[in-house]
């Protein structure tokens, strides 16, 4: 039997800054050409190398304002305040690449099916079967504003939602059967009409006519990405995903969340093999343990703590420009709902009862993904030890600095995986589900 091999997704943000909220003034950093397509293809070119089965993009699709009341702080910090468009980035990227998966993250909130199937479709077609979708339900009422929308739909409807968007594009993927395009330049006979069907698909929330006017992609679909870590979120993913991104600390929590998730699919009917689980982290790489130290914490000393409360302030939507900095955690009082997303947000950091100040700096680092720092060697101990445990089946890693941080997992951390014999030394497959589930 083969041995089982790590899998391996990039992560990008298509702005200035990433996870660390001071990365942007390293003086290696990129963030200068956030604006420039060259950036991004670049990075596409230095993960391909490493033989990366994915990228993707995270998106969002406002500029934040909980803060205060205004966007000033994440605007002059920066915090994450503004993102291009990742479908058209991804086009670009494709054209520079010949192997990679390329994935995009777009909202069922916001995106009716036709839109999100025949602009998947087409990204496959351009990169010849390397696209990815991440679907995403959206929770902020200020994306639902910006779209027309007083507010989102209520919290356990989303996912229900989401499913009839899903069949929807699943239709409108299938309208076209394989084959249907003949090119019969003697026949005159372009398409076989009896392999094109309309779609008509009606839900609750949801109607398509079809068909979709592109034709059939070479993976018919794109590979489904999904998030969701709550109960809903999970059953969603038991049920579309073929790559869960997802954020846990501990190996138990991977190995519980690893195990809850294969089991769901396997109830389902689907091969648990055909779904990757990826949890994310964070690396800072370098010669000797002490130079890598070194480098994370001049790293670290660039976070800005003001935009990390900015930060936690956007994913509780709540001001907490009215506490005062230095008020510890625990003394502030917020109702219980609030107070929970705020302990899911800082991972248990109130019970070492820190400041406003204090959280908002450990935030500014990280956004609390677990961070690896370490000599390749050392790296590659950690991410072996977690895959061979079964807490995963490989990780989406995250840059400290960009493209720097990429170039040093592909140049050093990657050969020790293949050495180890973990890790591909080559791509195999034509489309990007092959890689996924080979």
């Amino acid at each position: 039997m083969a041995q089982r091999q790590m899998h391996f997704v990039g992560y990008l943000i298509a702005g200035p800054t990433w996870h660390n909220n001071g990365s942007w003034r390293h003086p290696e950093s990129d963030a200068d050409l956030a604006l420039d397509p060259h950036r991004y293809e670049r990075i596409a070119q230095i993960l391909e190398e490493g033989l990366f089965d994915a990228l993707f993009f995270v998106d969002v699709l406002t500029v934040f304002d909980t803060y205060g009341g205004s966007f000033a702080g994440q605007v002059a910090g920066p915090g994450q305040m503004w993102y291009l468009d990742p479908m058209l980035l991804l086009a670009a990227m494709a054209r520079k690449t010949r192997h990679i998966g390329l994935a995009g993250t777009m909202s069922t909130a916001f995106y009716q099916p036709f839109h999100i199937a025949r602009s998947f479709a087409t990204l496959d077609h351009m990169s010849q079967g390397r696209a990815a979708w991440n679907v995403v339900t959206s929770a902020n009422s200020r994306e639902a504003q910006n779209y027309g929308l007083d507010k989102l739909m209520p919290r356990d409807l989303r996912y229900d939602h989401a499913d009839e968007v899903m069949e929807a594009c699943d239709a409108l993927w299938n309208s076209w059967e394989e084959g249907a395009i003949v090119y019969d330049r003697k026949a005159g006979i372009y398409a076989d009409p009896s392999k094109v069907h309309y779609v008509d698909y009606a839900g609750k929330w949801v109607k398509t006519r079809g068909p979709l006017p592109t034709p059939r992609s070479p993976q018919g679909r794109p590979v489904i990405m999904q998030a969701g870590s709550s109960e809903r979120g999970r059953q969603f993913a038991a049920r579309w995903a073929e790559v869960v991104f997802t954020l846990q600390h501990e190996k138990a929590h991977m190995q519980a969340f690893y195990t809850d998730l294969k089991t769901r699919m396997e109830r389902l009917g689907r091969n648990p093999d055909h779904c990757l689980i990826t949890p994310a982290v964070d690396v800072v790489i370098g010669e000797t343990e002490s130079i890598a130290r070194e480098r994370a914490e001049y790293l670290n000393s660039l976070v800005s703590a003001d935009v990390g409360v900015c930060d936690i302030s956007n994913g509780l939507g709540i001001d907490l420009a009215q506490y005062p900095m230095d008020q510890p955690l625990q003394d502030m009082e917020m109702n219980e709902g609030a107070r929970g997303v705020l302990d899911v947000i800082l991972q248990g950091s109130r019970a070492a009862n820190l400041t406003l100040r204090e959280a908002g700096y450990r935030y500014g680092i990280s956004q609390l993904t677990p961070a690896l720092v370490g000599t390749p060697e050392m790296i590659a101990d950690r991410l072996q030890d977690m895959f061979e445990s079964r807490c995963c089946d490989g990780f989406v890693v995250c840059p400290s600095i960009t493209p720097g941080s990429y170039v040093q997992f592909v140049k050093t951390v990657v050969p020790e995986l293949q050495r180890r014999g973990v890790y591909r030394k080559e791509y195999t497959g034509r489309v990007l589900r092959d890689r996924i589930q080979g």
